[in-house]
């Protein structure tokens, strides 16, 4: 689609940068208030949708069933995507949403929260707090952290 107006914004602004989750007319699912069922319904299953590393995935035959095992294979995959700035960023911001449903949905006691700001971020059991969405970023412009590294860090507290 071409709308010009977008485009010298970008020119000024660059793309996008990050994930942002506004949930409702009100504050968001902010500090404390993600622990309920809201995070485990509907926000947790729109994070978990990471459409374009799911599809980048399945070109290079790598099943992502939410395990741990798909983190590793995750890992494995060729960098191709470090040459497009944009991809790389869309892709990281996949990666650490696909990170963060796979803590969720294998650590007990792990929990999406949404801070004020709007960043999904993992709680885990013992209270800390991992930004998910700046860990797969990394993994995707330099492959570090390995995202099967944060995720064993997690599993451990």
């Amino acid at each position: 689609m071409n709308i010009p107006f977008l485009d010298y914004w970008r020119k000024r602004h660059g793309a996008s940068r990050g994930t942002a989750v506004l949930v409702g007319s009100g504050p968001a699912l902010g500090a404390g208030e993600a622990t309920g069922p809201a995070a485990a319904g509907p926000v947790a299953e729109l994070l978990a949708e990471c459409e374009l590393l799911r599809a980048h995935a399945a070109g290079e035959g790598v099943e992502l069933d939410d395990s741990p095992a798909s983190l590793e294979a995750l890992d494995q995959l060729a960098p191709k995507w470090r040459d497009d700035e944009e991809t790389a960023l869309r892709l990281g911001n996949d990666a650490g949403l696909y990170l963060g449903t796979v803590v969720v949905r294998t650590v007990p006691g792990a929990v999406w929260e949404i801070w004020p700001n709007g960043l999904p971020v993992v709680r885990l059991a013992s209270g800390r707090e991992i930004d998910v969405v700046t860990a797969g970023r990394a993994w995707a412009a330099d492959g570090a952290p390995e995202l099967c590294h944060v995720y064993a860090e997690a599993a451990e507290s």
